[in-house]
């Protein structure tokens, strides 16, 4: 890491004007999937769209081969978490290759993954999160249903180990910015009905990514993945087609995670069960959409990880998100959402209860700004309202523009981004402005994608005063190139 001298608010914005010149961008799709599993990479199938190279190699129909392959460029300048002044950088590597044998009605598919990290200075923070190298991601056999029940209707049913986007993809995803991806091990499906209705379920134990050692991961060692008995993780959920009058989407969810420490494993022991139920309208030109989640949390925790942190705690904890958008009937169909995300906190660390909500394996970067070396705003202990615009002035061009200030909901709990605590509460809750503007441009519509964007925090009263903060704004930079094939 460099400890030179942080940029000024004037040396940032002149750079966010660079930026905002050209094309690029680094979000995921603003409009999260409705619940069933994601696809394993964005390239085309076979037979349609543009290049691919299954289609080059001239594959029979019944093998489906897919890849993507990401280059992104990171630089983080003021770093904001704690013990770790000065400025950070990455070169994050990610490729996927995606095989799959289709022998209706039964499909075997593997993926590969391999997520690297290089140019990463000597103290830069960085985890499983980050790198991965050469792994297994899925490896399953999937059952489609639709020719073997005797309902109308279609479904599967999935063994193995896979990705999965549940709903909202707030407390389940497969990531889409991070550099490496949740994967679970054990059998998830699901069944929609002529109607619409759908229904699903998975029980699974979460795949533990390693290596875990910081300099193994900077150095791109390969250490094959497990998964632990010690932690299961299970779910059931059910979404409705539109409603009238609306066409309201209705959603309900019952989510469970049981973990134990075990021979090498450190957890902090949570059994918890978190209820949930979202609402939402898809965004149309001239028309408003909405969107509504409330999640409850209740159970058993800790207060962290350590062997030698015996208590438990009750967990009570709660998170909500609410948003609202309209979009305009004009060229370039400007989006404008007003969002509010609320996660609760632990009002007092000394007692013996947590109120701290637990985000699972959900993705954040759709709505709470860019993750990897960024990842400023949790979803624990937070109160973050927005102001979001999303532009298309050209079918292959996408801008973003986001504003999001935020709190701490609870004053003695952490700022669990940056690992900042002020106990006695004196530094107050604002910790600061977010800013993000971003843009995406599909140079080869469905082959190459150029991403670029940046991120800043001009820091409230917390960020500056509490313990262990570090001087300066944050920024962060990023671009990228993926590719699918």
């Amino acid at each position: 890491m460099s400890h030179g001298r942080g940029t000024g608010r004037a040396g940032w914005w002149a750079a966010a004007v660079l930026l905002a010149a050209g094309p690029g961008a680094g979000q995921d799709d603003p409009r999260p999937p409705a619940p069933g599993p994601a696809p394993a990479t964005s390239a085309p199938a076979e037979g349609e769209g543009p290049w691919s190279l299954a289609r080059a190699l001239s594959l029979p129909p019944w093998l489906h081969l897919e890849g993507v392959q990401r280059t992104r460029y990171e630089h983080l300048f003021n770093q904001f978490r704690a013990g770790a002044p000065g400025d950070d950088r990455a070169l994050a590597l990610r490729t996927n290759l995606l095989a799959e044998v289709r022998l209706e009605p039964v499909r075997l598919g593997a993926e590969v993954q391999d997520s690297r990290l290089y140019f990463v200075d000597d103290d830069t923070p960085v985890g499983t999160t980050d790198g991965n190298a050469l792994e297994l991601l899925q490896g399953y056999a999937r059952l489609d249903l639709g020719r073997l029940l005797p309902w109308e209707g279609e479904g599967h049913l999935r063994a193995g180990r896979f990705t999965l986007d549940l709903g909202s993809r707030r407390l389940m995803a497969r990531n889409r910015f991070r550099n490496t991806i949740n994967a679970f091990t054990g059998v998830e499906g699901s069944w929609t009905t002529a109607d619409g209705w759908t229904a699903l379920g998975f029980a699974a134990l979460p795949v533990h990514r390693r290596p875990t050692d910081r300099d193994d991961l900077v150095d791109n060692d390969v250490v094959l993945d497990r998964e632990r008995l010690e932690v299961v993780f299970w779910g059931v959920g059910l979404s409705s087609p539109p409603l009238t009058p609306l066409g309201l989407v209705v959603e309900a969810y019952l989510l469970g995670l049981r973990e134990r420490d075990g021979r090498d494993l450190a957890t902090a022991d949570r059994r918890l069960v978190t209820p949930g139920a979202r609402a939402r309208r898809t965004p149309r030109r001239g028309e408003v959409d909405l969107e509504l989640e409330a999640m409850l949390q209740v159970g058993r925790s800790r207060r962290g990880a350590a062997a030698s942190d015996r208590r438990d705690l009750d967990h009570l904890a709660w998170a909500l998100h609410a948003s609202a958008g309209y979009t305009f009937d004009v060229a370039g169909s400007p989006r404008l959402v007003a969002q509010l995300d609320v996660a609760s906190g632990d009002r007092d660390p000394t007692d013996g209860r947590n109120g701290r909500f637990d985000p699972l394996f959900g993705a954040r970067r759709f709505e709470l700004g860019p993750t990897g070396l960024w990842g400023a705003i949790p979803r624990s202990n937070v109160i973050t309202p927005g102001l979001r615009l999303e532009l298309r002035p050209h079918d292959d061009v996408q801008v973003l523009a986001v504003y999001r200030p935020f709190w701490l909901a609870e004053r003695r709990d952490a700022w669990t981004a940056a690992r900042v605590q002020d106990p006695s509460g004196r530094s107050g809750r604002f910790v600061g402005h977010q800013l993000e503007l971003a843009g995406r441009w599909e140079v080869v519509p469905g082959v190459v994608r150029l991403e670029a964007g940046v991120t800043a925090l001009l820091r409230g009263r917390f960020a500056r005063e509490a313990p262990g903060t570090n001087p300066g704004d944050p920024v962060h930079l990023h671009a990228q190139v993926e590719v699918s094939f």
